[in-house]
């Protein structure tokens, strides 16, 4: 979803200062558009590049099914920054003239798809992958044996369907989507005379959005509580942890940067779809400007959701970690230390486990949620 809102279209006005300050305000939205797109497509790819390249690393483990729902996820921001901010670029380039470019309004319709569809996908994703995460925790045999890389692919693809099916559902129902007020981005009806079915639609749109940040956060609060309740039963009872508890917490940690990023982003504009479905808030300039902002806030997400994987990896939170420690006081004894810190990476360790619970006992001590059955190397 790249989209930046701007002033009203035309500068072809009688006084030479009101049109001067209006095609600085389309300048400069154009501007930010362009920038919004280039940034969101640049960081999209270096994430995209990063997703697979640990996926190759990855491929045979537990963790390959939340590097192919993120790569899913990265790949719809990637297309929403591509085609929405073409879209607005072309409607820019047109002068915002709808009536001369679009006159039977399919272009219109086309945008608002687009709108739709690549801001509900990745609500949706995410929710899908902290229930994935959350069932590869506190379920380890059943995602082990129920979540293959087929079963995985086909979740991406029915997720895509359900977004492309609500964004369709204003064309199936013979709606039209609505060009808003600033002429350069189409969207569901909010003003002006509406039916029931108008009014239905964007709070079907909305509530579905809200469920899936409500399911993130249940979800994410589960695996983070599983994971700290086993790590503090390995820290007290055996005083160390298993190789595989990095690759938790890296997973965890992008999880809910995911879920904050949605939230800030997406929460305002989903709300607000849903206020201004239930009141007529006519053409006032309160309500123009403040959907102006949430659809600001909104285009945000698309931006923040790959930097979430480029920075909150593991080798860039092992980084963290050790700068945090050079910053303590030199006697302070800290008990939970990132694993492979205080360990050589080159030493085998006989690891033997049954997946039954989060807390189940192995040689080394109990294995963290998810680990995958390995047999027993010699020293």
């Amino acid at each position: 979803m790249s989209y930046n809102g701007s002033a009203k279209a035309g500068c072809l006005v009688s006084s030479d200062d009101v049109c001067n300050g209006s095609c600085t305000k389309r300048e400069v939205s154009v501007t930010s558009t362009a920038i919004s797109m280039t940034v969101g497509i640049v960081s999209n790819t270096l994430a995209l590049f990063i997703l697979i390249k640990a996926y190759r690393r990855f491929r045979f483990k537990s963790k390959a099914a939340f590097l192919l729902f993120a790569s899913g996820l990265v790949v719809t921001d990637f297309l929403g920054h591509l085609i929405n901010g073409s879209l607005a670029l072309y409607v820019y380039a047109s002068q915002k003239g709808w009536e001369t470019f679009d006159p039977h309004k399919s272009l219109c319709d086309f945008f608002g798809v687009c709108m739709a569809f690549f801001g509900l996908t990745p609500l949706l994703l995410g929710s899908l992958m902290a229930v994935e995460r959350c069932i590869g925790v506190t379920r380890p045999l059943f995602h082990t044996t129920a979540l293959g890389s087929h079963h995985v692919k086909s979740l991406l693809g029915l997720t895509w369907l359900l977004g492309l099916l609500v964004a369709l559902l204003p064309i199936l129902f013979q709606r039209s989507y609505q060009m808003q007020r600033s002429r350069s981005w189409c969207f569901f009806r909010l003003q002006g005379p509406r039916d029931w079915v108008d009014v239905l639609l964007p709070i079907l749109f909305s509530v579905l959005g809200l469920l899936a940040l409500l399911l993130s956060l249940v979800c994410n609060t589960m695996t983070f509580l599983t994971l700290l309740r086993s790590r503090v039963q390995l820290d007290r009872d055996y005083h160390r942890h298993c190789r595989n508890t990095s690759h938790h917490s890296e997973m965890v940690c992008q999880l809910l940067a995911i879920m904050l990023v949605s939230c800030v982003c997406w929460g305002p504009i989903l709300i607000t779809g849903i206020i201004f479905s239930l009141q007529d808030h006519g053409e006032d300039q309160a309500s123009y400007t403040h959907m102006l902002l949430v659809v600001r806030m909104a285009t945000w997400n698309q931006i923040l959701d790959p930097w979430v994987y480029i920075l909150l990896r593991k080798a860039v939170l092992k980084s963290l970690f050790l700068v945090a420690l050079r910053l303590c006081s030199p006697h302070l004894k800290i008990k939970l230390q990132w694993q492979g810190i205080t360990q050589d990476n080159s030493t085998t360790e006989v690891r033997s486990s049954v997946i039954s619970r989060p807390d189940f006992i192995c040689l080394d001590g109990p294995f963290p949620p998810d680990t995958a059955i390995q047999s027993a190397h010699p020293r």
